[in-house]
């Protein structure tokens, strides 16, 4: 009789703790859910950076060629994002252009924005 009752006492604490790894994966799964959400809105805030390093860039060197800065400020805006902030420095030797976007995911507008920017100089061409 006592091989029998180490059988059963082995299956009663193979049932007890059956269905735990489910039961945690289900307490776990909202805090993961908020850790990929993070890391998605990471990865959007990066690729806005990147384009407005690209839009920046060709914008200072489009400005220093002599372009008209309203020309030049409307192609940067349709380049990057509509909400983009272009500022343009045009001087005697540099030209300046600064590119500010907030940006938000597009599945929570009421978080709050992160402010990506860029800023590229070319020398200005007489």
């Amino acid at each position: 009789m006592t091989p029998r009752r180490a059988r059963t006492s082995k299956s009663s604490k193979r049932s007890a703790s059956r269905g735990s790894v489910t039961a945690e994966t289900a307490a776990m799964l909202p805090a993961l859910m908020v850790v990929l959400a993070a890391a998605l809105w990471a990865i959007q805030a990066v690729g806005v950076q990147l384009e407005c390093v690209d839009a920046a860039r060709m914008a200072a060197r489009a400005a220093a060629r002599g372009e008209p800065l309203d020309q030049v400020r409307a192609f940067t805006q349709t380049a990057t994002r509509p909400n983009a902030q272009v500022a343009i420095t045009r001087g005697a030797e540099l030209t300046k252009v600064e590119i500010t976007v907030e940006v938000r995911p597009s599945w929570g507008e009421s978080l709050p924005a992160v402010r990506v920017s860029a800023t590229a100089t070319a020398a200005t061409e007489q």
